[in-house]
């Protein structure tokens, strides 16, 4: 794993020499230490005006031989490259029979032996893995960024008069000589609302996110040409038309177990040491069973707990440690432990980020990192397999929704709009069965949203907004997601809500998550679930073998069964949640009252700071305010305060 950057200056302004350039493309790389904290390396063409710049991470050829960026043998490219290619050794014995010759063993030399072989498309169609990749092409003076088809690496560009950068994180742009981003307001209020900011936009105009299974490429004039290689929409639509309707459950069963097998095992392959997280879940015990399946010792795993009985998953994991035999590590956190990586937060996600998960991911991975150097993790099966809850309530409510005639539900609608929220809370207060809920009146307000949504596609995105109605704290309106639509006819609403994930929530928040928390420490994080051949197998599934009973995962809890017994597979799904309203009524009181100050969200017009201090009393009084959107707010505002105060 690693860290690139790098830019093409076409501008009549830039420095000629070749040791300028160089310096500025090492200093881009240099912010990245942390994604690759045991090498560093730049390559320029002066003439051309192109640097690149890179951090290693040494999990594969250990040697000077794997060394990035590196030129492929014919002389024609140059590459950089952050991830792993899992079937590197097919493709090595392939170019071999081809006539190429190779100095190391390591896959960025495969990769860039396939673009002098293949070309550059082909190539990246014939990788399996996760990875973020610049290629320079001499001949043609034309650059190409690739991201993988799930978007488990990240990939920032901008290209403005004349000049395009690029970096696994926007602390390699900052490092330019001259970057001044402003502030996007709309990609503010869509992260006070969601929690991140989806792909293709960032936190700045002008500034982006390249797309899961996309091909950017610079033209020697300027012009730059968006190739997609692997598209979800084309996946979906090929899964249905090979589906058989009452697929035999043992069939599916093999199948699916055969595939994870060879996904875990390829994500086994490492010249250091190798471990997993254990969440004692489903989906992360079933990546470490097939691990130690597939060893001859003990496979390391690393489980966090909390001295909070009420977050404390650990001893779930350390069942499932002792009945695989791995050897299994284990450490326990209080909640002033998790407290300190608070002030880290905007260092880490030097975009703005508001999932507090983002705080226990980074305690395991620091953990783990302590011990080994790639860590396999269960991400993406609740994406695949429809494992989450909403997926059960929110098919409810649509099932309630959509037979209402469209009148009807604007009539609603507008009935609920009518009546302010602090009505709502008052007339919901004098009824014993609902005086309970917080904020009562905002949450019937996006219900009337909801009511209004012209598809599924925007009811989605309308039901997945944090908190509870955020756009009463911004001066300007959120981006307007308009969702994903689903490209195929299908009654039930979980397959709508399964693709829109993988299309946006997915990338844009667990893997973001995932990839800064490891990579802040050096650690790779592989994810087998999200192999793209089995993404594209589960598409196959007919619904009831991935929901069955308002049970969720269900193959997957099958599959598991051949490994622990049904005590330790049945039971609810808890997740990396953290006591959000007690840390802001407690040790983050201080911390969180002097950013939300009205004086200190007032001076840049992004917020309505009196609507923003009146819910933090109301969190302070009572709780009856939603944290998740004040945590948001606090999240944006100590990022702004690292990198623009």
């Amino acid at each position: 794993m690693c860290g690139l950057a790098g830019f093409v200056d076409r501008r009549p302004s830039r420095p000629g020499e070749a040791a300028a350039l160089a310096d500025q493309a090492r200093r881009m790389a240099e912010s990245l230490k942390h994604r690759g904290p045991d090498d560093s390396g730049a390559w320029v063409d002066a003439l051309a005006g192109v640097g690149i710049g890179h951090r290693r991470l040494s999990i594969i050829d250990l040697s000077a031989q794997g060394a990035q960026p590196m030129q492929s043998g014919n002389g024609r490219y140059v590459i950089a490259y952050n991830g792993e290619v899992y079937n590197f050794t097919e493709l090595r014995q392939e170019l071999q029979r081809r006539g190429h010759a190779f100095r190391g063993h390591s896959d960025t030399e495969v990769i860039a032996e396939g673009f002098a072989c293949w070309g550059i498309s082909e190539t990246v169609r014939r990788l399996l893995g996760m990875f973020a990749i610049v290629v320079w092409d001499k001949q043609l003076h034309n650059l190409t960024l690739v991201r993988d088809r799930m978007g488990v690496k990240p990939l920032y560009w901008s290209h403005q008069n004349g000049l395009f950068l690029f970096g696994s994180e926007l602390k390699a742009l900052h490092c330019f000589d001259g970057f001044r981003p402003q502030i996007d307001p709309a990609a503010v209020g869509e992260m006070i609302a969601y929690s991140y900011i989806a792909a293709p936009q960032s936190i700045y105009h002008g500034v982006y996110k390249l797309m899961p299974g996309t091909m950017l490429h610079l033209a020697q004039d300027g012009q730059i040409r968006f190739e997609t290689y692997w598209d979800l929409t084309q996946v979906v639509r090929a899964g249905y038309a090979s589906a058989v309707t009452g697929m035999d459950a043992t069939d599916a069963l093999d199948t699916l177990a055969a595939l994870l097998k060879d996904a875990v095992g390829r994500r086994m392959v490492a010249d250091v040491p190798l471990g997993a997280f254990l969440s004692g879940g489903v989906d992360s015990s079933l990546v470490v069973a097939l691990m130690q399946a597939q060893s001859t010792r003990p496979v390391r795993t690393f489980t966090i707990g909390f001295s909070d009985d009420r977050l404390n998953e650990a001893p779930y994991a350390r069942q499932v440690a002792d009945i695989l035999g791995t050897d299994h590590t284990e450490h326990l956190f209080s909640a002033y432990d998790a407290l300190q990586i608070v002030p880290q937060l905007a260092d880490i996600y030097d975009e703005p980020f508001g999932d507090s998960s983002q705080l226990p991911t980074c305690l395991v991975s620091a953990l783990t990192q302590r011990h080994v150097r790639v860590a396999l993790s269960g991400d993406g099966g609740d994406e695949l397999f429809a494992g989450y809850s909403r997926y059960r309530w929110f098919d409810r409510l649509t099932k309630i929704l959509e037979p209402l005639p469209p009148v009807l539900r604007r009539s609603a609608a507008q009935i609920l709009h009518r009546v302010p929220a602090d009505r709502w809370d008052r007339a919901v207060a004098l009824l014993p069965l609902l005086s309970r809920i917080n904020q009562p009146g905002e949450k019937l307000h996006q219900l009337a949203a909801a009511f209004g949504a012209q598809d599924r596609a925007g009811l989605y995105q309308i039901l997945m907004q944090q908190g509870t109605a955020p756009n009463r704290f911004l001066r300007h309106p959120p981006r307007q997601r308009i969702g994903h639509a689903f490209p195929v006819s299908e009654a039930s609403f979980v397959p709508h809500m399964q693709f829109d994930d993988m299309l946006g929530y997915l990338p844009g928040d667990i893997l973001t998550k995932v990839d800064r928390a490891s990579m802040a420490v050096g650690l790779e994080a592989r994810e087998p679930l999200l192999d793209h051949r089995l993404v594209e197998f589960s598409w196959t599934l007919p619904l009831e073998t991935k929901m069955r009973g308002g049970e969720g995962k269900w193959i997957l809890r099958r599959l598991l069964g051949r490994y622990l017994p049904p005590a330790l597979i049945d039971r609810p799904k808890a997740g990396f949640a953290v006591p959000l309203q007690d840390w802001l009524r407690g040790p983050l009181r201080d911390w969180g009252a002097a950013l939300l100050a009205p004086t200190a969200l007032e001076q840049d017009g992004f917020f309505n700071g009196a609507a923003v201090w009146a819910a933090w009393e109301r969190l302070q009084k009572d709780g009856s305010e939603s944290p998740q959107s004040l945590w948001n707010i606090l999240m944006f505002q100590a990022w702004k305060q690292r990198w623009h105060g």
